[in-house]
């Protein structure tokens, strides 16, 4: 940070010494205003941060991130810095050489993040203009320039959507996750340039020769579930099967995937949760974004939770569409949580059509069992689907290829190449491409589209009419416990027995994939028993902390 205010680079006001305690860290944050960002001088990748608006959330919140260092980057020395309300996160790719030459290759937008940790990335940014644009990148290179940098490198600045006014926050000297974008939308391999740099190469391309081509969309998908507040997910991948690259059905841009895991892979808990980078290019921003969610759409996993339904409710969301976002976005949006959708009236017809024909396919072939005593009876026509608790009338009529399906007294044409086995129907509807997962269930089936789950039963009209007399099952009470959400390593353990806790209070914390989760109480109470300490391995469900 003071390399760059001396190369001319506009910065946030803070604080530039190291601190050494709680203490100093909430005299400095006084100083420079509330609110702050406590932040790890070797951080990156969204971990050793903290937003603190009060004394006491620094006082809670310095701690976490000088341990989050340490473990992560083996580094605790931390920085204050003033927070800029309502930022936007844009941050210049930059290419260095052993000789003397800097270049910028435009600009990224990173503002949908979760805890600081980007979740989706964009180039070029829906904020920017020429002439900012111009400056922006000027100062990344005066900046690169100074340092006498050579390979790929990201200069990162905190701009306002207000008067597009930018500060610097960091560079990272590596390729960043979302490098992909770039090299979409300019048709430049950023690791080529790498290694031909190292080599000792001058760099064969110059500012003039840089153009933006379309829009490039990229969301990385992890192994989390949003269902749980984004809570690590951990086991093995049962089904692993991605988006083909290139173009696809219904989808007017490309598809490209970045991944390192495979089927049968086990994702643990001493590592980062992302699974793969999911990028998308088209010739705008909406082509973009529309072949990103046909690509999601067309990307199953089993075994663990992913992000997916979350990522692709804000992808759907119109105030995304309009390019009105700041780093605010998701707490904005989902101030309580993620808790799904409910489904249109397109996705309602979509998935009723889609487990009436999965269960009528599974239905007739599991009547062709060889030995039987009597003759299969011809396919049933009939049907009720069940979605959560909503009741549809279906007749089903199949043909080769396709099925005539009637929907509450509406007509429609399915088509499909789909086999039993396959946990994934891709086809058309009355000539619209879609395509939804689903999971068998004991009873029905789990159908996923975008940000809808739902439970698909499909009966026949007697036995939805008895399904409906069903009174629902109580769920358990767990607020006099306090169990582990995931597979993790107890940090801390702040309470004792006899001790009397306020709900909403820090009873542990619990460290999985290399982030710190405090873990709360959800009711006042008196603790009965702690059965982890400091230290321990925890599984998920574990009971930690049970209240009288």
């Amino acid at each position: 940070k003071k390399l760059a205010a001396e190369a001319g680079v506009s910065t946030v006001p803070g604080h530039m010494g190291l601190i050494e305690d709680t203490d100093e860290a909430v005299k400095v944050s006084q100083e420079i205003g509330y609110p702050v960002m406590i932040k790890a001088s070797a951080g990156g990748g969204g971990k050793g941060i903290r937003i603190a608006y009060d004394d006491a959330e620094v006082r809670e919140g310095f701690p976490a991130v000088k341990a989050e260092a340490k473990n992560a980057f083996g580094d605790d020395r931390i920085f204050i810095e003033k927070f800029i309300l309502s930022p936007r996160h844009v941050e210049i790719q930059i290419m260095g050489d052993k000789h003397g030459n800097a270049i910028h290759l435009f600009e990224r937008e990173c503002s949908i993040q979760r805890r600081n940790q980007k979740v989706i990335e964009e180039a070029p940014s829906p904020l920017l203009d020429a002439e900012t644009r111009a400056k922006m990148g000027a100062q990344a290179v005066a900046l690169a320039k100074a340092v006498d940098y050579d390979s790929a490198g990201t200069v990162e600045f905190v701009a306002s959507g207000v008067d597009k006014s930018f500060y610097f926050l960091e560079m990272n000297t590596r390729l960043q996750v979302e490098h992909p974008v770039t090299e979409m939308i300019t048709g430049v391999d950023l690791v080529e340039q790498m290694l031909r740099v190292a080599y000792g190469e001058k760099l064969a391309i110059a500012q003039e020769d840089l153009t933006i081509k379309g829009w490039a969309v990229e969301s990385r998908v992890y192994a989390e579930d949003p269902y749980r507040n984004f809570l690590p997910s951990i086991g093995r991948l049962k089904r692993y099967h991605p988006p083909k690259e290139g173009e696809i059905v219904g989808a007017p841009g490309v598809v490209r995937v970045d991944s390192g895991v495979r089927e049968g892979d086990e994702i643990s808990m001493f590592y980062d949760p992302m699974i793969s980078k999911l990028v998308t290019h088209g010739a705008t921003r909406d082509e973009a974004i529309d072949t990103q969610l046909a690509a999601m759409d067309r990307y199953l996993i089993e075994g663990i939770q992913d992000n997916m339904p979350f990522v692709s409710t804000v992808l759907d969301q119109p105030r995304f569409r309009s390019g009105n976002i700041t780093t605010a976005y998701i707490k904005d949006e989902f101030p309580d949580g993620f808790a799904g959708v409910a489904p249109s009236a397109e996705q309602t017809e979509i998935l009723v059509a889609a487990s009436a024909y999965v269960h009528g396919i599974n239905s007739h072939r599991a009547s062709l069992i060889s030995g039987r005593l009597s003759p299969a009876e011809p396919p049933r026509e009939e049907w009720v689907v069940i979605l959560d608790s909503d009741h549809h009338a279906v007749n089903l009529k199949f043909k080769e290829g396709q099925a005539d399906v009637s929907i509450d007294g509406k007509d429609y044409v399915l088509k499909t190449d789909w086999v039993p086995g396959q946990h994934l129907l891709q086809g058309t509807l009355n000539d619209a491409p879609f395509a939804v997962k689903f999971s068998d269930r004991t009873e029905g089936y789990i159908f996923k589209h975008r940000g809808v789950t739902v439970r698909a039963l499909v009966c026949t009209p007697r036995s939805a009419e008895l399904h409906a007399k069903l009174p629902e099952k109580e769920a358990a009470d767990m607020s006099k416990l306090i169990v582990s959400p995931m597979p993790g390593l107890v940090v801390s353990m702040d309470v004792a027995v006899g001790d009397e806790v306020k709900s909403g209070a820090a009873v542990c914390v619990v460290e999985a994939m290399k982030m710190q989760n405090i873990i709360r109480a959800e009711a006042d109470g008196v603790v009965k028993a702690v059965n982890v300490k400091a230290g321990d391995s925890v599984a998920a469900d574990e009971i930690m902390v049970e209240f009288e």
